[in-house]
């Protein structure tokens, strides 16, 4: 693994350098080689679907391993913005004049190598692998295994498209045993940065396990509170729509709090949809007589990332106790407030420490393409580097450059010169 590493890290400097041009047709490539392999792809997610379901696997992963028509025109459409997103690299972020004659700046450069192992959803192998490209970042990749005959297939067309665009060969680099995550822990001399996707005890054996500086989330348990004073049917959409509209996501709401004064208003519509929808309710003692055939909700409930049909539900008696629950409990991730108080929103929003917070839309709205980021490589709840859904930005960092003529800092110290510190 490390020889292997060492490789990638080699050739990651030569990407760096490459032009944007250069990036972006291998970008287009990409999409020309995936529409020309489209139905072997379709074919063999179906293989492996098949496989899954012999095992008996959750739909929860069933639905994230599916790679239809539908998905395959999503990515392509993503790689598609994201060659017209303008170069993220050698942006200039500062520009600082010293002294005369001495210009610093700061200008954006790729991380270097990122590993990425992510959880059974071929989509996000060609988003990541296209974020890296367009952002100059070597890439090591290790999916779900549910999905290896997809992932392969995948590779197979976006590793031919590298190939094409005279890029290096080892910038991108596919990972399928198991045992190869272990020994990629322990690449700290050449894999910068890690972004781990998947399940909270996954991402924590993962932090435990490495030097290497960890990027993301290990839990994604989203929040709706529904204010006192709200748009009943307006709100009953978003409520829908941020459980149901794709259940296994971490964007989805997994506990909804309801303001006191607002019960009587909800129901019993908010009861009607969640039937109608099939959504499963673990209510709160304070309200689970207003839902039919509710489950009653325990603290562990809370503690909970359902990934399918199933919510939590609890009224709160203020919205100072709707964002001490949310802080208390949920993961930093996506929450939201349904209200038409703008102060109330504001309120909520700059209270709440999560990385996105949202007024009057559903939660699901967290993603990177939602975003205009083209696609993303994962969301980050940390608060070091890049937070919330991490697309081209987050993928680069940042170096100081100082341009000078013959300049030394005992001029300075010696009182022979003084800064003078102009932005330019």
């Amino acid at each position: 693994m490390k020889e292997l590493a060492k490789k990638v890290k080699a050739d990651s400097f030569l990407l760096m350098a490459s032009s944007n041009e250069i990036r972006n047709k291998c970008l287009k490539n990409i999409i020309d080689n995936l529409n020309k392999d489209k139905e072997h792809i379709l074919a063999e997610n179906r293989r492996d679907i098949e496989n899954v379901r012999l095992e008996n696997i959750p739909d929860s992963i069933l639905s994230r391993l599916l790679f239809d028509t539908h998905k395959m025109d999503t990515v392509t459409a993503g790689i598609k913005d994201l060659i017209k997103m303008p170069d993220p690299i050698g942006k200039i972020t500062l520009k600082r004049e010293l002294d005369k004659g001495l210009v610093l700046t700061r200008t954006t450069t790729p991380i270097g190598v990122i590993g990425v192992i992510f959880e059974a959803r071929p989509d996000a192998l060609i988003q990541i692998a296209s974020l890296c490209i367009k952002s100059g970042n070597a890439a090591i990749l290790k999916g779900g295994s549910e999905a290896l005959l997809t992932n392969r297939a995948l590779f197979e067309s976006i590793k031919r498209a590298v190939k094409e665009s005279n890029l290096p060969e080892n910038i991108l680099v596919q990972l399928e045993a198991r045992s190869d995550v272990g020994e990629l822990l322990s690449c700290c001399e050449y894999v910068d940065l890690l972004i781990p996707r998947g399940s909270n005890s996954f991402v924590k054996y993962i932090m435990d396990n490495t030097s290497i500086p960890v990027m993301g989330h290990a839990d994604g348990i989203c929040h709706t509170y529904i204010d006192e004073e709200f748009d009943l049917d307006k709100s009953i959409r978003i409520l829908v729509d941020a459980k149901t509209q794709y259940p296994s996501a971490c964007n989805t709401t997994e506990t909804l709090l309801i303001h006191k004064n607002a019960v009587a208003g909800l129901f019993p519509s908010l009861n009607t949809a969640f039937k109608s929808a099939k959504i499963k309710v673990f209510a709160h003692e304070n309200i689970i007589d207003k839902f039919d055939n509710a489950v009653l909700a325990t603290d562990k409930s809370f503690h909970t990332e359902y990934l399918e049909k199933t919510v939590n539900v609890k009224t709160v008696d203020s919205i100072d106790e709707a964002i001490n629950h949310i802080n208390t409990y949920g993961s930093h991730h996506t929450d939201a407030i349904l209200t038409n108080i703008d102060s109330n929103a504001d309120y909520f929003m700059n209270r709440v420490d999560s990385a996105n917070v949202y007024k009057n839309c559903s939660t699901r709205f967290a993603d990177g393409f939602r975003y205009g980021f083209g696609a993303e490589v994962g969301i980050s709840t940390g608060k070091l580097h890049a937070r919330g859904p991490v697309g081209l930005e987050g993928l680069c960092t940042y170096k100081y450059k100082l341009y000078g003529n013959g300049d030394i800092v005992a001029d300075y110290a010696e009182g022979k010169k003084e800064f003078h510190f102009k932005d330019l």
